[in-house]
């Protein structure tokens, strides 16, 4: 399925019921490329990307947060790694990760493909998982799979979802209209 990048952007929602057919190999290399190939600042690209597939990984990374209860059914799911936070931390890493992540959530939706990003609290968790050596961290995993109501590909956004353009947009200094 192709979809202009508007369209997807506009009519991209989170999918937490997933069918149970996993991704590929393939789908998820097509998803992380889309990640890989974000600009980042000063093209540091500071990230690595974990695909993950196997049931009990899935099972066990549910507990890095009360919010990733549907990632055991999830058809497989990427985490995003960065360097473990230091004081000097740039503050762009989490921003280019976000381009990252909104780049896999808008692959997923163009190839029909739901996702739910979750923001990882148990950080130890994570790594055991994951195998991360200690400087390294997870911030969030996207949890990928094919939508259990293929419907949801297509449903309209819940009315009120999202502030008016008057209520978040200003023009040239806060409170101008």
């Amino acid at each position: 399925m192709a979809m202009d990048m508007i369209t997807a952007i506009r009519s991209v929602r989170v999918i937490r019921d997933y069918a149970p057919t996993p991704l590929t190999e393939d789908e998820l290399r097509r998803l992380v490329d889309s990640a890989r190939k974000t600009g980042s600042s000063k093209n540091t690209q500071r990230w690595d990307f974990i695909t993950i597939r196997d049931r009990e990984s899935l099972r066990r990374l549910a507990g890095v947060t009360v919010h990733a209860r549907h990632l055991p059914s999830a058809g497989g799911a990427i985490a995003l790694i960065v360097d473990r936070p230091a004081p000097e931390y740039p503050r762009s890493v989490l921003w280019d990760l976000g381009r990252a992540a909104q780049n896999i959530v808008l692959t997923a939706w163009a190839m029909g493909i739901g996702s739910c990003p979750i923001t990882v609290n148990d950080f130890e968790l994570a790594a055991d998982v994951l195998g991360l050596p200690p400087d390294k961290e997870c911030q969030y995993i996207i949890a990928l799979g094919w939508p259990a109501d293929p419907g949801d590909l297509t449903r309209p956004p819940k009315a009120g979802g999202r502030k008016g353009h008057d209520e978040v947009v200003h023009s040239e200094r806060w409170g101008g209209r």
